[in-house]
């Protein structure tokens, strides 16, 4: 049984910053990226990060947000910078492990809010 803890959200103004945490109880993790879903909109990906450091990011937070992640500790982070009340949304961190890479697992899911 794989648990994805994540950490990070909150409320900020426009403008600021947060960084949001992803941490798996597993190694050997194939890719790791981050979901938003706002009220009454699909699920989207912001970003994902695979294990040869590639990574892929939406059109809309290209140059504000940044993923990583420390394969030590199996971890993904979301550094996000600039936010606009449009990246107010849940944000949820997606795994996939090498032995079985097209399975998915989700975390529980972190409230970002963006307000003045």
């Amino acid at each position: 049984q794989v648990h994805l803890v994540e950490s990070g959200g909150g409320l900020v103004q426009p403008g600021g910053s947060l960084r949001l945490s992803c941490a798996a109880s597993r190694s050997r993790i194939y890719r790791m990226g981050w979901y938003r879903q706002a009220p009454g909109k699909q699920r989207e990906l912001v970003a994902g990060i695979f294990s040869t450091g590639r990574t892929n990011y939406a059109d809309s937070v290209k140059g504000r947000f940044t993923i990583s992640r420390d394969n030590a500790k199996n971890t993904v982070y979301l550094q996000m910078n600039s936010l606009k009340p449009e990246d107010t949304a849940v944000y949820f961190c997606n795994v996939g492990f090498y032995s079985d890479p097209s399975q998915d697992y989700w975390g529980q899911g972190t409230q970002v809010t963006v307000s003045s």
